[in-house]
């Protein structure tokens, strides 16, 4: 890794790339860089589903991580969310500004000592939920939907169950995957949809929260 002043970030995807996302944004890490990033700022790609992870020694010249949502489940014991469980704890360890999305947001809990698992009430854009917080960790938001929607430890950890970096094109193509699929029903995908429209997520609001906190320009 070259030396340089600028501010590095690295993202660690632990999803494959849609065929949508790929062709309309040239994949995940771009759609991550134009949420999160910043002129100026140095962004990696780790591909940690396909056993891609920083080396030891690369670590400390990072100033934060984002956690990318996953299909997998944060719970599981495949070899690669075992490792990146580890790589976790390291980061804590290290006190690096580690931010978790979704499956991130699960997997951050699971590492550090919480409990994740199903969720039982309905489908949400996904079927996995905190159940317990690590010790140590204050709980941001909750909802009876989903549980635990945001938790925080220190200044360094930040977990948010929601998708702040999804535009409303890709989760319309979300929702329509997964209605193909039969996983949702197609009248519930399309009730959906349609109170999806105008609502484009507010990008102010989650600059303020996942770009404040990866930056360390405000506390949570």
């Amino acid at each position: 890794m070259e030396a340089s002043g600028k501010k590095r970030y690295a993202l660690l995807l632990a999803a494959k790339d849609s065929a949508y996302v790929k062709k309309i944004y040239g994949g995940y890490f771009n759609v991550f860089v134009e949420a999160f990033g910043d002129e100026g700022e140095t962004w990696d790609i780790y591909r940690v589903i396909d056993g891609e992870f920083p080396g030891v020694k690369e670590l400390d010249g990072y100033d934060g991580f984002v956690i990318s949502g996953s299909p997998h489940d944060a719970y599981g014991n495949d070899p690669w969310i075992l490792r990146l469980c580890f790589l976790l704890q390291t980061l804590d360890a290290m006190q690096k500004r580690v931010l978790g999305i979704c499956f991130g947001h699960q997997v951050l809990c699971r590492a550090l000592g919480g409990r994740v698992g199903k969720a039982y009430g309905g489908w949400d854009i996904g079927v996995r939920k905190v159940w317990e917080v690590p010790s140590g960790a204050e709980v941001l938001a909750f909802s009876e939907r989903t549980g635990v929607e945001m938790f925080a430890i220190g200044d360094h950890v930040l977990g948010i169950q929601g998708h702040p970096e999804y535009t409303k094109d890709i989760l319309h193509n979300l929702i329509d995957q997964l209605a193909n699929r039969s996983t949702i029903d197609r009248g519930f995908a399309d009730d959906t949809k349609s109170r999806l429209e105008g609502a484009e997520p507010d990008r102010g609001f989650w600059e303020k929260v996942c770009k404040g906190f990866l930056k360390g320009r405000q506390s949570h």
